[in-house]
């Protein structure tokens, strides 16, 4: 049986989307940007899959590659994670989920701590790392649970696992998550830290408690059509584990990333959907560039050992979710381009230009399993070109 992986890098833009003027973002490009300020990068796989081809990158070619290449643009109104998940898995969003740049109303808090029982310090715009650090110790002292969003629709509790245990922060989040319905807020996100003050760490155990999709996406479809899933990272979180045949929990994108390989290499599963948020939550958002590099090395490197054992029926599919340029001088999103590159063995170069949909990919994993496309926008593997 032949298989398709889908790998989103998340926050891994390529310049400013046609209407990122209207999120102060037209001159962001997350990966150009990140070889401006570090220089010429040393990306070998990167560079042999085409994405200087897509952008302008410092130390990557633009005419040497092995893979068709692209960009897309967002359909969807939101900016965040759910949102670009979603638009890749084939469900656009009409509608932006509520945020709430000044902090949560009382009327929320008030109805959290009711049905957690935990009071809540913070409630404002923040850096999660900044905020445990300003608050970390009162958090500790008090006992109530610091609570703090961003420019997505996010509601962030981060609580010292010596404050409350991991099992009662999930607990805690969950009983967030049905009041946060009620405001239309993407996601509840656990934030478990740990250490000293002036040396808190925030550890792998974050979990997302994302909505429930309100219509179809790839997993279902494929779920209804007897393929078999695997969802890698914080894709249950994202997506739910209704569609999953199985889904991974991972710590970091080494870890992600050495359990693709073992799964793919097991061949259990037809489709495998894993999203790698180092770049994202540990550099992106806290506008470090050295370290975007560092996260970039270490996909560079993995793909190039998925690519000595991909299967030649196989189809292996990049993307990203959204972009967070870590030198604009925000900590939010940006609104850009995200890359296509779509490579299976065998095939030659070919640049398809710009899709006006992150879906496309929806739409050509349906084409590549034989199924009718009920998704947004084309197919793009009749433009992938068999040598």
């Amino acid at each position: 049986m032949k298989k398709c992986i889908l790998i989103v890098i998340d926050s891994l833009g390529v310049g400013a989307s046609p209407d990122a003027i209207s999120f102060g973002d037209e001159k962001s490009n997350t990966f150009g940007n990140v070889s401006k300020v570090i220089g010429e990068l040393n990306l070998p796989t990167f560079n042999k899959l085409g994405f200087g081809d897509i952008t302008e990158i410092n130390g990557l070619d633009s005419s040497q590659y092995i893979a068709t290449v692209g960009k897309l643009a967002e359909k969807s109104k939101g900016n965040d994670s759910t949102t670009g998940h979603w638009e890749i898995a084939g469900l656009i969003s009409e509608k932006d989920f509520n945020i709430f740049p000044d902090g949560f109303p009382e009327e929320i808090v008030d109805r959290v701590s009711k049905a957690t029982g935990y009071e809540f310090i913070g409630n404002f715009h923040a850096s999660g790392t900044e905020i445990i650090n300003n608050l970390g110790e009162e958090h500790i002292a008090s006992k109530k649970l610091i609570l703090y969003t961003s420019g997505d629709s996010v509601f962030q509790i981060a609580a010292h696992e010596e404050v409350i245990n991991l099992k009662t922060l999930y607990e805690v989040c969950e009983a967030a998550r049905v009041v946060c319905n009620d405001y239309n807020i993407g996601r509840v996100i656990a934030r478990p830290f740990k250490g000293n003050p002036k040396n808190f760490e925030r550890t792998y155990d974050r979990k997302d408690f994302g909505i429930i999709p309100p219509g179809e996406t790839i997993l279902s479809y494929l779920n209804k059509n007897k393929f078999k899933t695997l969802g890698i990272g914080k894709i249950s979180d994202l997506f739910g584990e209704k569609y999953l045949d199985e889904s991974i929990h991972t710590e970091g994108d080494q870890d992600g990333l050495n359990t693709l390989i073992r799964s793919y290499s097991e061949g259990l599963y037809d489709f495998y959907f894993i999203n790698l948020v180092d770049l994202d939550m540990l550099y992106g958002h806290r506008e470090d560039p050295e370290g975007y590099y560092e996260g970039l090395k270490i996909i560079d490197q993995n793909l190039e050992k998925l690519l000595q054992i991909l299967d030649d029926n196989d189809l292996l599919i990049l993307t990203g979710d959204h972009g967070t340029d870590p030198t604009d001088g925000k900590t939010d999103h940006s609104r850009e381009y995200v890359p296509l590159v779509a490579y299976k063995n065998n095939i030659e170069s070919n640049n398809i230009g710009e899709k006006n949909t992150f879906s496309v990919i929806a739409a050509s994993i349906s084409d590549f399993f034989g199924l009718q496309n009920i998704f947004h926008g084309d197919s793009f593997l009749e433009e992938i070109k068999e040598k």
